[in-house]
């Protein structure tokens, strides 16, 4: 299936070397992940999306979208096409307003329940689905959640009713497709709901099946006599509390950085100050 990496920091950052350098960096996973790719970053507020329905590693654009990207908050996606026709309108991530959101998994029989899923999103937001995918669908299913806690457009959305939303969306998608599969190694028709989605300030990340780890500090900075944000989170676990760093990835990525498994159904983010919570 799919690859996915969701970054958010304290400080602007380059996630160059996750991008293009690392071991494991997510062009070499483009090599089984073929079809597409797409990279969001925020700059002064405002969402960047950039997408290809090229191979990363085949791409130039790709190696120079990653090398100068800088950003307090970076989502990046690599598509294993399952559903829909490989184009631009099908690649992650997905943008409504300043949310972005990326998934990687599938909605068994999708074309089954496509109509009823449709059919509960809002009308307001409905109209902006363009693409053929599952993916794009439970997006705006979870921002008709969302929107009826908070207004979509507000730079400011808590953790609380982010997680709230997406509770009641996979509530809400369960009850109409069933559960989502436990274990990675499902088929790729079987549902998985893992995804990433953030406005640039609040970011989460739900493990719905398919593998995702995250990482709130490393094992030693090499810039910690130098950074003016250094503290003792940047090299320790934290299980709630203000950190500096937060990175997602669907494998670990060689480095500096601990990883460390989500488990199934759990949910982690962090709100516009990087208090850390875990669900």
């Amino acid at each position: 299936m799919c690859r996915l990496f969701g970054f958010r920091s304290i400080i602007q950052s380059q996630v160059h070397h996750s991008l293009i350098s690392a071991e494991n960096a997510l062009e070499v996973q483009s090599n089984k992940h073929p079809d597409g790719w797409g990279v969001s970053y925020y700059t002064a507020g405002a969402p960047h999306v950039i997408r290809s329905e090229k191979t990363a590693v085949n791409d130039n654009i790709f190696k120079k979208v990653s090398g100068i990207v800088s950003s307090e908050t970076v989502i990046a996606h690599l598509r294993n096409a399952t559903l829909g026709t490989v184009n631009i309108l099908n690649t992650h991530p997905f943008q409504y307003g300043n949310w972005i959101f990326a998934h990687n998994g599938n909605i068994k029989d999708f074309a089954k329940y496509r109509d009823e899923i449709i059919s509960k999103i809002s009308p307001h937001l409905r109209r902006f689905i363009l693409g053929t995918t599952d993916s794009e669908i439970i997006f705006y299913f979870i921002l008709t959640k969302l929107s009826e806690k908070v207004e979509l457009s507000d730079r400011h959305c808590d953790i609380e009713s982010l997680q709230d939303a997406i509770k009641r969306a996979i509530k809400g998608l369960t009850d109409i497709i069933g559960d989502y599969y436990q274990s990675d190694d499902g088929s790729n028709t079987e549902t998985f709901l893992t995804f990433i989605i953030t406005n640039g300030k609040t970011m989460m990340a739900h493990q719905g099946g398919k593998k995702l780890f995250y990482s709130t500090y490393k094992v030693k900075c090499s810039e910690r006599d130098t950074c003016p944000y250094f503290s003792p989170e940047c090299e320790a676990p934290t299980q709630n509390g203000k950190i500096n760093h937060l990175i997602f990835s669907s494998e670990p990525i060689h480095g500096d950085n601990t990883w460390i498994p989500m488990e199934v159904g759990q949910m982690i983010g962090v709100d516009q100050e990087m208090n850390l919570s875990i669900y």
